[in-house]
């Protein structure tokens, strides 16, 4: 009985430490707090971890460090469209002249739609998809950023944020994701 209840409790701390990663993996960047400099710290490669010692290296001990650069934006639609609001077009503007400098202008990036629960499978899909593609098209026209530089992709509501509030407004989000070569 004994070795059942140390079981329990190691399954019940390595639970809690999975959530608090994910929780640390996703890192919700409103509108408001969307700059050049929080966008090429999230997307910009880290510096080589290169060392003459014996030390672990970061990316051996975090997990999320092998995982692609990315940045989760709160982009706002209109309900149930595509079309992006005023403030939308004020953050993208900060994404779009972070993509074009030095640090960020030789990658290539994947952009996800998501969307809340709310509506059905298909329509998410289509939904996450057009959104993602106005994102998209808004950087190319708006910012010349290069068309063979961005992937639209849409994820419908498959990767959820907040899975305890599924219509919640951070679960409708797109994510940049740097496409390592």
């Amino acid at each position: 009985m004994k070795v059942n209840s140390i079981f329990a409790l190691i399954v019940i701390l390595l639970t809690a430490l999975a959530f608090q990663i994910n929780a640390q993996e996703v890192k919700l960047l409103p509108e408001d707090e969307i700059t050049e400099a929080v966008i090429i710290d999230k997307l910009a490669p880290e510096k080589s971890g290169l060392t003459r010692s014996f030390r672990p290296m970061d990316d051996q001990l975090n997990p999320v460090a092998n995982q692609p650069a990315s940045a989760s934006l709160l982009i706002t639609f209109n309900t149930n469209s595509a079309n992006l609001t005023y403030s939308a077009k004020q953050a993208l503007d900060k994404v779009g002249r972070a993509l074009n400098m030095d640090k960020l202008a030789e990658f290539s990036f994947a952009i996800e739609g998501h969307t809340d629960l709310s509506g059905s499978y298909q329509l998410n899909q289509r939904l996450s998809k057009a959104r993602a593609e106005t994102v998209m098209h808004y950087l190319i026209s708006m910012h010349d950023v290069e068309p063979n530089r961005l992937t639209a992709i849409g994820k419908g509501y498959t990767e959820l944020i907040n899975k305890q509030n599924p219509l919640a407004p951070e679960n409708r989000r797109v994510t940049l994701f740097r496409i390592e070569k």
